[in-house]
């Protein structure tokens, strides 16, 4: 199953405009995208070639890595509006409030990683989760990178809990670290923001490692990938 996945840019051919949390989509199951979400990414598609990494197993689409110029995430007021899933207006209202950049426009030519997710994180059986797919989906988001000429990734990484995996859609700061990227910045702040049952076990999770079950911390993890002095390709 898992030998045959696919990891690749997403493309107009099949845009995925919903999470993966009820189970790998197909093009089928998925059907056809609100439009503020499908225009919305659409823009964002062509202004900058993709805005994330698909895993395929077959026709079924099993993971994704979402990603964004830091650009649109800096200037976003909330950065979990930007969430398709949970805010169907919300990606699609930021880009009438705020505009989207020309790539030309952009200085700090950053990708920041928006989440990431593999398999059915809410069922009980994830034959996608633990197989490597995550790692080689950032693999691919950095050969994209170095190949369109950004400058460096960034990702904001959690506590390695358990339930903050299933519900953020963030991965934890030893994964990161494991594919080559390093903590620039440290928050600490109350453990909150959860829903009750996810927030409950959070807390029990992080006891149980001797973490700090009220304060939860957070890391904001880059990968660099050249000097802004290289040449780049021309823009189109």
């Amino acid at each position: 199953m898992v030998d045959n996945v696919t990891i690749e840019p997403m493309t107009e051919d099949f845009i995925i405009w919903r999470c993966l949390h009820r189970g790998p989509l197909t093009q089928e199951r998925i059907g056809e995208g609100p439009d503020s979400h499908m225009a919305a990414l659409k823009e964002i598609m062509a202004a900058y070639g993709t805005c994330a990494i698909l895993a395929r197993d077959g026709d079924r689409v099993m993971g994704t890595l979402r990603f964004y110029p830091k650009a649109i995430c800096s200037s976003a007021d909330d950065f979990a509006g930007l969430c398709l899933q949970g805010s169907p207006m919300g990606l699609k209202a930021f880009l009438d409030q705020k505009g989207l950049p020309a790539r030309k426009e952009i200085e700090d030519e950053t990708l920041t990683v928006h989440c990431m997710m593999t398999g059915s994180p809410f069922r009980k059986k994830n034959p996608y989760q633990r197989k490597g797919i995550g790692t080689r989906m950032v693999q691919e988001l950095i050969r994209w990178g170095l190949r369109e000429g950004w400058d460096a990734i960034e990702a904001r990484a959690v506590e390695d809990l358990g339930v903050l995996y299933e519900h953020t859609g963030q991965a934890g700061k030893r994964f990161w670290e494991k594919v080559g990227f390093q903590a620039v910045a440290t928050q600490r702040q109350e453990r909150a923001g959860l829903p009750k049952a996810v927030l409950r076990m959070a807390r029990e999770q992080a006891s149980e490692q001797g973490l700090d079950p009220d304060v939860a911390v957070t890391w904001v993890m880059r990968k660099e990938l050249g000097s802004q002095k290289r040449r780049r390709k021309p823009l189109k």
